[in-house]
């Protein structure tokens, strides 16, 4: 429903199930903006570092979505995050695609 959501808004979107392989996906897709909705926040932390450990996308915006935001958060906060928005579950594609506006603002 986000694909369909952010796709209503303008979005070219680009979907993937959870893969440790961020990195060939990344370099497949050269995207603008990510948006990481993971079950657990283990996999969205993991998944932000590989992002973060790539050179050519140490910057990239991304949206987290996270059933544990206290845990997500506090995370970020110690990995001094930048570019980076949270946001609660449950949530609405509006709540993402407002997100992406803002991280994504010239």
């Amino acid at each position: 429903m986000l694909t369909y959501a952010l796709r209503d808004r303008g979005y070219e979107v680009a979907a993937s199930g959870y893969t440790a392989e961020i990195s060939d996906l990344l370099d497949d897709q050269k995207p603008n903006a990510l948006v990481l909705d993971c079950t657990v926040w283990n996999m969205s932390e993991s998944l932000f570092d590989a992002v973060r450990e790539h050179p050519d996308y140490a910057q990239l915006p991304v949206v987290i979505v996270s059933d544990t935001p206290e845990i997500a958060d506090a995370s970020l906060r110690k990995r001094r995050a930048e570019r980076v928005l949270l946001i609660p579950k449950p949530f609405t594609g509006g709540q993402v695609a407002r997100a992406l506006d803002e991280l994504t603002a010239p």
